[in-house]
């Protein structure tokens, strides 16, 4: 009998989405007039980007006809909405006819603070305590040239070296820190997993954005005093911090 061919194969791939959170219940012209504003001053950190909306402290926009008008205003707005996070209870149909999927995420909560116990589930209201998941081995990545643009490297588990340049246009993203031992004109985002303790050390800062935990800033917002300078990008009370090293 002849061996047949596969038409396709399945493979995982890792996606950089971009996350907006919802902070209120009452979306109008005030909330349309700023994200207005945020598109026109970074109009390519969102350009052809795949988004998700986070309805964590928006549980109104659960209702099926809220969430439809959202999206349809988004979507004018040629952002590119696929999914939902923290939508628990919304009818799987209705997101289905909207052309959203429920994303599901690790973790709703950056991971704890060395020193800072975990809540437990008691004190966030779950019904039962599950057992805890095996950490997962640290796999730390070294890259030892340059990074050239439309390059994407990601460290899943660990932190991210790159011994090198890092061309406009190109991408890391690490669940830990990451340092460049060059300059890094593209972009950086550690912590991916929601790991506020992440770092990100570079030896000039000239990059498109940079992010930690999901918070970011673009190459327009970057501190002057840190611009080609060897600079240290770390989180302090929920504000991207630059602080020059050298």
């Amino acid at each position: 009998m002849p061996a047949t061919v596969a038409a396709f194969q399945v493979r995982g791939r890792f996606l950089t989405a971009l996350a907006i959170r919802i902070d209120t219940d009452a979306v109008g012209e005030a909330f349309y007039a700023q994200l207005d504003d945020q598109l026109r001053r970074t109009p390519q950190f969102f350009a052809g980007a795949p988004v998700v909306l986070d309805l964590i402290n928006a549980p109104g926009f659960r209702d099926a006809d809220r969430m439809r008008e959202l999206v349809g205003n988004l979507r004018q707005r040629e952002l590119r909405v696929f999914g939902v996070q923290s939508a628990r209870g919304m009818d799987d149909a209705a997101l289905q006819q909207m052309g959203l999927i429920p994303v599901m995420t690790g973790r709703d909560a950056p991971l704890p603070r060395e020193g800072v116990p975990a809540r437990t589930a008691a004190a966030t209201g779950a019904a039962a305590a599950a057992p805890a998941p095996a950490p997962r081995p640290v796999q730390n990545k070294v890259i030892r040239s340059p990074v050239r643009s439309g390059q994407m490297i990601v460290a899943d588990q660990g932190d991210l070296t790159v011994i090198g340049s890092v061309a406009s246009g190109a991408e890391l993203v690490a669940s830990g820190n990451i340092h460049v031992y060059g300059p890094l004109r593209g972009r950086a985002m550690a912590g991916c997993h929601g790991d506020e303790s992440a770092h990100i050390f570079c030896q000039s800062l000239d990059a498109e954005l940079v992010a930690i935990a999901g918070l970011y800033r673009t190459s327009e917002t970057l501190e002057d005093a840190a611009r080609q300078r060897c600079t240290h990008i770390y989180l302090e009370d929920e504000k991207l911090r630059m602080e020059v090293i050298a």
